[in-house]
């Protein structure tokens, strides 16, 4: 039986309100994945949504709809705060279909590491050009203990939020720093991009990742097929 979903989240982000408003429209590669609004209510969302609300740089409001009552909302209300800070509000509801359970807590769980990760490009990236590429692991990581074998492989395992260290990321050493970290997900930076480890083996999906490259000249699909590659050699 389908079920309701709401998450709301309030988050106090280092940038002034039309900052975050440039964010959560313009640059949602930076720290979600590519969306475009068409700048007005009633105008085109990625994927087939509706824009409901158009209000800058105060809120905006975007709904996908399918067969059977079925329905995707998000609406993002920008408040000021003192010394050229924000909050934002996160409102997102929509309709569960089967295992609803499951699906509420991988929701807040991908809500919460989305909502770190606009703070972290607010305050390490604000305004800088992105290359986005998102990478799922074979079918294999879907299995216990997916995620802590490839934070091994990457050289970040037990390590904590604040903790850094020198590694190989896929093709280039770096220094890598750990901004983020739950027992499912776990997020990284280095001088130039966000890596995002979705651990979905505890959902029943394939391990993911998503790189945010806001290194000059970063090139998307080089990235994807480089991770791609690494990934396969990971879990053969």
């Amino acid at each position: 039986m389908a079920r309701e979903l709401e998450i709301v989240r309030e988050v106090d982000l280092d940038a002034p309100p039309h900052d975050v408003w440039d964010a959560v429209t313009t640059a949602t590669a930076a720290w979600f994945w590519p969306l475009a609004f068409e700048p007005r209510v009633g105008g085109a969302v990625t994927g087939g949504g509706t824009v409901l609300a158009w209000d800058p740089p105060h809120q905006v409001t975007g709904r996908h709809e399918g067969p059977d009552s079925w329905f995707n909302e998000v609406s993002e209300t920008i408040t000021p705060l003192d010394g050229d800070r924000s909050r934002l509000r996160w409102e997102h509801t929509g309709v569960l279909a089967e295992d609803a359970e499951r699906q509420r807590e991988s929701a807040e769980e991908h809500t919460d590491l989305y909502l770190h990760t606009l703070g972290e490009y607010l305050a390490h990236f604000r305004g800088r050009p992105v290359a986005y590429s998102s990478v799922d692991a074979p079918a294999v990581s879907n299995n216990p203990g997916a995620l802590e074998w490839l934070l091994r492989r990457l050289g970040v395992s037990g390590l904590g939020v604040g903790d850094a260290t020198v590694t190989t990321l896929v093709t280039r050493v770096e220094r890598v720093e750990v901004d983020y970290a739950r027992p499912n997900f776990v997020g990284l930076r280095t001088d130039h991009s966000l890596v995002r480890l979705f651990g979905r083996n505890a959902y029943g999906s394939p391990v993911g990742v998503s790189v945010h490259d806001f290194a000059e000249g970063a090139d998307a699909d080089a990235t994807t097929s480089r991770w791609t590659e690494w990934l396969a050699a990971v879990y053969a």
